[in-house]
């Protein structure tokens, strides 16, 4: 079988979602799987070429000139039906045919499920959450929304777009303030604390909208839970999902931003920085349960597959338990809280795979066409059509 891991791609998690690539890549090969790794660059240009399945081509100073070097490739979608085919542009280039596909975007344009669509046209199994999972969990906005309309238990937000920031911005600020100071502003549909500000007053709140809208058109802002506990669960299955431990993340600052999740000590999110990552956390037993079940029901709720990570905030003197956001491909697939919950990173892959292969059957064992005489009728139906609608 070959496996294709896709990653890369227009979004500011770029970086992010190459290490991800590399890891996921390294791991199958130690299996011997063969693998194809498939690039798209921040402009959006696709690349395939053995040497992208290596860290050092992105740690590289010349990465630039070395992409330039390598021809774009392509999805071939005439030929793509049962299987991903790919082909690099030249006279003499070969298709390459993927059997199975293993996204590691993070973010826009690939966890979001716009990649997942293609995959879908060309009825090839992949690895985690379908298109519709994928894009609700993608918007904080949405996802809060069926949070609320669930009963789910989630921080208070209003939420507006750049249209409505820019022609009447005093009537947002004036929603605001039924929140309470202070509150965090954040681009609707960014990961990895990207964009992300805390506001005390109302002249924080406007700057950290102006940076907030420089990521995204729609913008949430939330109620602040003090005395805060970060809390993290990982759920993986598809319709029988178990959930993995708790963990609990420290970090230094307002909240838990880029430079802890990936940059001091090694990034905590990366399964490093020890001293920021508690598993178990230090929360109650009936607490912890208490998440695990909730990760489970808002796993099932979105009708995530494969496995995803919900996030918790837990205030620790109100003993108050708040949903926040769901990440429906966790960077290196969180195979740190999953080697403490007991999978090592080799079984998580073998498993994500199977998941997908069995999802991917179910799926097909659904009738997707429908017998019918419409268009025998199609040359009687009279279409009402004004003159100069046509041009």
């Amino acid at each position: 079988m070959t496996i294709g891991v896709f990653f890369g791609s227009r979004n500011p998690e770029h970086e992010v979602s190459i290490i991800t690539g590399q890891m996921i890549i390294s791991e199958l090969k130690k299996m011997g799987y063969k693998v194809v790794p498939v690039y798209i660059n921040k402009k959006g240009c696709w690349f395939s070429n053995e040497n992208l399945g290596f860290l050092k081509f992105f740690t590289d100073k010349n990465l630039e000139d070395n992409l330039d070097k390598l021809n774009p490739c392509g999805i071939n979608l005439e030929a793509s039906k049962n299987k991903l085919v790919i082909k690099n542009k030249g006279l003499l280039a070969k298709e390459i045919c993927i059997d199975l596909a293993f996204p590691a975007f993070h973010g826009i344009n690939g966890e979001d499920g716009t990649v997942q669509g293609i995959f879908e046209l060309s009825n090839v199994p992949y690895a985690g959450c379908e298109v519709a999972s994928s894009a609700m969990t993608m918007d904080k906005i949405i996802t809060k929304q069926i949070y609320k309309s669930s009963n789910i238990p989630t921080t208070e937000f209003i939420y507006f777009s750049d249209i409505d920031w820019n022609s009447d911005r005093s009537a947002v600020l004036e929603k605001t303030k039924k929140l309470n100071w202070p509150v965090f502003v954040k681009p609707s549909r960014l990961g990895s604390s990207i964009g992300i500000s805390k506001a005390s007053n109302q002249e924080e709140l406007i700057n950290a909208c102006e940076v907030a809208l420089h990521y995204d058109n729609r913008i949430i802002v939330e109620k602040s839970v003090e005395n805060l506990a970060d809390i993290t669960c990982a759920v993986l299955g598809n319709s029988d999902p178990v959930a993995s431990l708790v963990q609990e993340s420290n970090f230094k600052g307002e909240h838990f931003s880029y430079e802890d999740k990936y940059i001091e000590g090694g990034g905590a999110q990366l399964g490093n920085a020890q001293n920021n990552i508690i598993i178990p956390a230090k929360i109650d037993e009936k607490t912890t349960i208490e998440v695990q079940n909730m990760a489970v029901e808002i796993y099932k709720l979105f009708n995530c597959a494969g496995t995803s990570r919900i996030d918790f905030l837990y205030d620790r003197v109100s003993g108050e338990l708040y949903a926040n956001e769901i990440n429906t491909m966790p960077g290196t697939l969180y195979h740190h809280l999953w080697k403490a919950s007991g999978i090592e990173v080799g079984v998580l892959i073998e498993k994500l795979m199977d998941l997908a292969i069995e999802r991917h059957r179910e799926k097909n064992k659904i009738i997707s066409t429908f017998r019918s005489d419409l268009l025998k009728f199609a040359n009687s139906v009279k279409l009402q059509i004004k003159e100069g609608d046509i041009k």
